[in-house]
């Protein structure tokens, strides 16, 4: 039986598979993102060449000491493929992102992308989403008047995320997570969250995957 750590590089390896010398690349945040960029920096270091976009200060600095090229997203045009994790998707290639706290970047990024590929654990893939708190990136002024919209609306509970205060996003937002339980219809919800006044993104991604690598406990990796 294989860890979940060597499960999470067996994804990110597989994932290499998509990218080619010369491209630019999005790369994206999380324990299996981390992988990603480990194997791509092995990469570089073999005279393997490209220009990756981050998606957090995180992944960002893990990528510069391992020698990569890094363009933020203002200087690129577009990006060929952005290769990240989800913490939850759903039969339909719809995701729930953001346990990590860069779902706003990972979204920019992706949306700026040609082809866009998700690696996980197949553990990750349930028939509805929704048993996996969805974030909400909100504007810390006022961000109790969101907590409460979601709460009288959808009977949610919602909670502010913090490490012993409250957790800060890359762009100065805080995060609330919000235990829905079943989002039976996710683009339904994303609009209506979206139109909330102080919501700033939220971590439902709708039909924006292109490709999904899955991996087993086993070691195989299933496409989709």
């Amino acid at each position: 039986m294989l860890t979940k750590d060597e499960i999470k590089k067996r994804v990110a390896v597989a994932a290499l598979d998509y990218v080619q010398s010369g491209m630019t690349i999005g790369i994206g945040t999380g324990t299996t993102a981390w992988w990603l960029v480990e194997a791509l920096g092995e990469k570089v270091k073999n005279g393997f060449t490209c220009i990756c976009v981050p998606t957090s200060k995180e992944t960002a600095e893990h990528a510069r000491s391992l020698g990569i090229v890094l363009k933020e997203l203002n200087e690129i045009d577009a990006i060929d493929i952005t290769i990240d994790g989800a913490d939850e998707m759903d039969t339909s290639l719809n995701l729930i992102k953001g346990g990590g706290g860069a779902l706003l970047q990972e979204k920019m990024v992706a949306a700026a992308s040609k082809k866009y590929c998700i690696i996980a654990g197949a553990e990750k893939k349930v028939s509805t989403l929704g048993a996996f708190p969805l974030p909400v990136e909100v504007v810390p002024y006022g961000w109790k008047q969101v907590k409460h919209r979601l709460e009288q609306a959808w009977k949610a509970q919602v909670n502010l995320r913090k490490k012993h205060k409250p957790f800060v996003t890359d762009h100065g937002h805080y995060i609330i997570d919000c235990h829905f339980k079943s989002i039976p219809d996710p683009a339904s919800l994303n609009s209506q969250l979206h139109l909330i006044p102080g919501v700033v993104e939220t971590g439902l991604f709708v039909q924006m995957a292109d490709i999904v690598l899955l991996a087993n406990n086993d070691g195989s990796v299933e496409v989709l």
